[in-house]
């Protein structure tokens, strides 16, 4: 990817696609001649996406979720308590909290009583890399690459892939707090495809999609995208050739909602590609994120597909802080990738057959189709 600027492009094997620098009379040229004997499909424009999180302000929402953390925190008198129907009726009746033992998102999901571990799938987290030196991931199998162009280490310097790939992978028995990560043996696979200032384009971000499916990882956690709502050709076809290499890809929804003010957003790309599992964001009361995007069925198939938990989600951080509760449906998309890696442990489901048992096995919620899809991401 170094080469892209300088010397005119790189050819992303895996997908059948190139990313290239010319000057636009060259790229019309290009799209002239992409006609329907033409093997090229598309040539589009290249954009930039960013980590999709609420680091920017602190909302009323993430304030009082990280109130309701801390509280649990204090007033809990035992670890959470095995599992059952009983158990889920207690819980909901007084909303999902983090426990001395688990956080919310494992409990709200059944993370916490699953005994799958995700051993032998392999789990890519595209987005700002890892802080490689934390404590909790001493020890495990880490594969990583950076594709910002002269940034050699994927090391995080930013802290949001840090949290994104605890929640997806973290230990199962931390150090220090609650366990916050569900997939906790399966082997790790760090994409920086954005920079540590939280940005980055698209020609990286396929570049990281293609190393992914190269190493046959099983699920590609992107917790990134833009405030766009027009799909393009190149992430369509990308989603499509994973899910038939066996990689299922799990889109964050977006963030550019508000909807206490009546504004609902729309899903942003990539995740608007119907070859992506797009994932909206809910609140430990089963509640909307008041940022999470509503599907606004501009294009077909854009939905939301499914939900899972997204406000003062408290997961890993780069050294010294170690630990952060931040808000996004960046944080609801790690819940689903790791519990997607515990289907395809369990079930040996991989692509498209991997995406139909998380919605068949979601829960189902008494919100919008369009707001949650199938509703609640659901852990064997």
């Amino acid at each position: 990817m170094d080469q892209v600027p300088a010397e005119g492009g790189a050819v992303l094997g895996n997908l059948g696609m190139a990313v290239v620098n010319v000057p636009p009379d060259a790229a019309g040229m290009l799209a002239m001649e992409a006609g329907e004997d033409s093997a090229i499909l598309s040539v589009e424009p290249e954009g930039v996406v960013y980590a999709l999180s609420e680091l920017r302000a602190f909302s009323l929402d993430y304030m009082r979720g990280f109130r309701d953390c801390a509280q649990s925190l204090y007033t809990s008198a035992a670890t959470t308590p095995p599992g059952g129907e009983e158990y889920a009726d207690l819980i909901e009746a007084a909303g999902f909290i983090d426990s001395p033992s688990h956080t919310w998102g494992l409990i709200a999901t059944r993370s916490a009583i699953s005994r799958l571990t995700g051993q032998g799938i392999k789990v890519a987290v595209l987005d700002t890399g890892l802080f490689l030196a934390h404590p909790d991931f001493i020890g495990r199998s880490v594969v990583s690459r950076s594709f910002i162009p002269g940034v050699v280490s994927a090391n995080d310097g930013h802290g949001h892939g840090t949290h994104c790939t605890g929640t997806a992978c973290g230990a199962l028995k931390p150090a220090v707090g609650p366990r916050y990560g569900i997939a906790h043996k399966a082997n790790i696979f760090i994409g920086k495809v954005l920079s540590d200032q939280g940005s980055g384009v698209d020609g990286g971000i396929l570049a990281g999609i293609d190393w992914a499916i190269a190493n046959k990882c099983h699920v590609i956690s992107m917790s990134l995208g833009a405030n766009v709502p027009t799909t393009t050709t190149f992430y369509e076809t990308a989603g499509q050739r994973a899910l038939n290499a066996g990689s299922l890809i799990v889109a964050a929804a977006g963030n550019n909602a508000n909807r206490s003010a009546g504004n609902f957003g729309f899903v942003g790309r990539p995740a608007n590609s119907r070859t992506f599992m797009a994932v909206g964001a809910l609140d430990g009361n089963l509640r909307m994120a008041n940022f999470s995007a509503r599907d606004t069925a501009r294009v077909a198939g854009s939905a939301v597909d499914i939900a899972a938990p997204g406000v003062a989600v408290y997961s890993s951080w780069p050294m010294p802080t170690r630990y952060r509760a931040i808000s996004g449906t960046s944080m609801a998309t790690p819940h689903v990738a790791g519990i997607a890696a515990l289907w395809a442990q369990a079930t040996g489901a991989r692509g498209a057959a991997l995406w139909l048992r998380l919605i068949a096995n979601s829960r189902a919620l008494s919100l919008p189709i369009v707001d949650v899809g199938r509703g609640l991401v659901q852990a064997p």
